[in-house]
């Protein structure tokens, strides 16, 4: 396995590829789990070469307290890529993705406006920007996403349109604890007594797939927020019940053909997101 932390030493092992390689490429920004592991593996059944690039991108980050305590273990990370059989990793410093202050500005109407997007602004911005110019050096066949970020998921789709990348997005399912919590870095920076409260999260989602046989949308979305609320460590940034293709929340299930509850809330000091999809 090959690590590189500059540009152009990524950019002369690419070039000795033999001609039609297909390029697997799993973006990650560390502290790896089973979630990122589940797109590499992935990655590895579907492609000649698999590249996983490991950046914790500063521009995507709204709260600089957050980006600073980011979890991180370089060791371990590099031990279990060897292990996955990653042909290279490539670990560039700031300096190396942004020699000058970062000026693109991607517009994606609908995606960027809701949910996350409407908390933390600038945040996709930043996401585009490093996955446009991590696209642009590693040059892959498909690239590997998980669908706890489902919301960034679609904006990737987006900006490979956009940008008129040729490259095979791949949606990945959400890879759980045996209790239920959505696999995250962030994870990590739980207390013990947040860790046990922490999976009544998927709780109330699947909890909320059974209570749309029996009410409306708009219901659900208030009793799945009360349920979450119980909890005085829990504080609610929002429970969405949205069309999977547009993100525009529903008023109804008349609205929508596929249709996905999205959570978001801050477990003491740590921001947790996660969904499910409905029908």
């Amino acid at each position: 396995m090959k690590v590189f932390k500059k540009t152009h030493d990524f950019q002369s092992w690419h070039e000795k590829l033999p001609q039609k390689s297909k390029i697997g490429f799993v973006p990650t920004m560390g502290f790896l789990h089973d979630g990122h592991l589940s797109l590499v593996k992935e990655a590895r059944a579907k492609n000649d070469f698999v590249v996983v690039s490991i950046f914790v991108n500063p521009i995507q980050f709204n709260n600089r307290e957050d980006l600073q305590n980011y979890p991180r273990n370089e060791e371990k990370d590099l031990q279990l890529l060897e292990e996955h059989r990653v042909d290279v990793v490539f670990m560039p410093s700031v300096e190396e993705m942004y020699p000058e202050p970062a000026k693109e500005i991607y517009s994606f109407p609908h995606i960027d406006q809701v949910m996350e997007g409407a908390l933390r602004p600038g945040h996709f911005n930043g996401v585009a920007v490093v996955v446009s110019r991590l696209f642009k050096i590693v040059k892959p066949t498909s690239a590997y996403f998980g669908k706890k970020d489902y919301q960034q998921l679609l904006l990737i789709k987006e900006l490979v349109k956009e940008c008129s990348f040729d490259i095979e997005i791949v949606g990945m399912p959400i890879v759980r604890e045996k209790d239920g919590l959505a696999m995250s870095s962030r994870n990590a920076r739980l207390s013990a007594e947040e860790r046990e409260i922490a999976p009544v999260i998927y709780k109330v989602l699947k909890q909320a797939k059974q209570l749309l046989e029996d009410f409306d949308v708009e219901e659900v979305c208030e009793k799945c927020s009360a349920m979450l609320s119980e909890n005085e460590k829990i504080k609610l940034e929002y429970f969405i019940i949205a069309d999977a293709e547009t993100l525009k929340p529903l008023k109804s299930k008349k609205d929508a053909l596929h249709a996905i509850a999205f959570v978001a809330l801050w477990l003491g000091n740590v921001r947790l997101i996660d969904n499910i999809e409905l029908f």
